[in-house]
């Protein structure tokens, strides 16, 4: 019975080794999505092995009455599904900072700024394609620690990044 049990986990390691695929060293492009106001993100990734990774997106928002930006980083773990096709997960989190002005009924206008650290999970699935590219759907709920962002939003987004 022990050895069957150690012929089981060795095929399992195996199985696990052989299915793994690496991931690019570096990746770099956009993140389009609804970011909570701030629009596009620039979007970076590093390897740090051969199935994780670090993601820093930077996002920044300049317009008449409401600038800011957002920073945040996540560190995520790869899974392959099928051949190029891969699916991960990650925990981080970020700062932001905005300053609005706001039009009030009646005439005038409000000014109001704040700097915010929130939490952020990540969850999404991947495709490499045979040329360096990189395209990719995520899903991340945040939970913000501030006045503007105090409770838990959610983030659609896509990703098209060069891989390097």
């Amino acid at each position: 019975m022990k050895k069957v049990f150690l012929v089981t986990i060795a095929l399992i390691g195996f199985a696990f080794t052989s299915n793994a695929q690496a991931i690019a060293d570096n990746a770099l492009g956009l993140r389009l999505g609804d970011s909570d106001g701030f629009g596009a993100e620039v979007s970076y990734q590093r390897a740090l092995g051969d199935n994780n990774r670090l993601e820093f997106d930077l996002g920044w928002r300049n317009g008449n009455n409401f600038d800011g930006f957002k920073l945040a980083g996540l560190y995520q773990w790869v899974f392959p599904l099928d051949g190029t096709f891969n699916w991960y997960v990650g925990a981080g989190g970020g700062l932001a900072s905005y300053d609005g002005n706001y039009s009030i009924p009646g005439g005038g206008t409000v000014s109001d700024s704040e700097t915010f650290f929130f939490a952020a999970g990540d969850i999404g699935i991947e495709y490499n394609f045979e040329i360096p590219l990189l395209l990719s759907l995520d899903f991340r709920p945040e939970i913000g620690f501030g006045d503007f962002n105090d409770d838990l939003d959610f983030d659609i987004a896509l990703g098209i990044r060069y891989q390097f």
